[in-house]
């Protein structure tokens, strides 16, 4: 049942938290938890992305500046690790040791790959495409859950607020409208606050998730790009 000080209904949603019962204080004070953590992976997530983004693009452009995978190699191990350049690494690293110097031997004097070895490279790219992705990924299910949680503990603290009030109205014995209606706006409190945790975090999961998308593709892309250069100049 709603809280009044000296007698007087709340007329504000500020007053309503302020006097509201204790198991609303108790939901408010969780979704507020929530929220909180919520924004600070949403704000962690968007900068994360945004780095990937710059490193990606100093990446590629610094590639596109080398014609072997060699001098590709020592280019872009200069640059700030980023996740093409790890993938890159794997790759020319595993290659090396099936195939030892032979990156540096302009005339191909070695056999190819056999197709065992190059499906076992395809492993390798594979594996660290997968960690990059996973890494990328960290977090942004919990946003998903504090968007399918969030309405449904505010739900949980409007019940539990229209049951006081409804308690409150029989111990006292008054039905009337204005005797009921701060007593049902208390308890909407919790499904407004529920709401405003659950939007938010939505919308940044599905954005997130799908720009994880495009940067697996992007990742999956890049270590075809890194076959395909192999097999160009006859090294797979």
């Amino acid at each position: 049942m709603i809280l009044q000080v000296g007698g007087a209904v709340p007329t504000t949603p500020w007053e309503l938290i302020v006097t509201s019962s204790a198991a609303t204080r108790l939901v408010l004070l969780v979704l507020a938890a929530f929220s909180l953590i919520s924004w600070f992976l949403i704000a962690l997530k968007w900068w994360q992305f945004r780095r990937v983004r710059r490193e990606g693009s100093r990446f590629f452009a610094e590639l596109e500046r080398t014609t072997r995978l060699e001098d590709a190699y020592h280019a872009v191990m200069k640059l700030p690790p980023s996740p093409y350049g790890r993938l890159l690494r794997e790759g020319v690293n595993f290659f090396s040791e099936l195939r030892p110097g032979e990156l540096r031997d302009t005339e191909r004097t070695q056999a190819p790959l056999t197709v065992t070895q190059l499906e076992a490279l395809r492993m390798v790219l594979g594996k660290e495409v997968a960690a990059e992705r996973d890494q990328m990924a960290r977090f942004i299910p919990w946003l998903a859950t504090f968007g399918s949680v969030s309405p449904l503990l505010g739900l949980l603290g409007t019940v539990l607020g229209v049951m006081n009030s409804f308690i409150g109205i029989a111990t006292g014995g008054s039905g009337n409208i204005s005797a009921v209606a701060p007593g049902v706006a208390d308890a909407l409190t919790t499904t407004v606050a529920g709401l405003a945790v659950a939007i938010p975090s939505v919308m940044a999961y599905n954005l997130f998730a799908s720009r994880l998308g495009l940067f697996a593709g992007e990742l999956e892309g890049f270590a075809y790009e890194i076959v395909g250069t192999m097999a160009r100049e006859g090294r797979v």
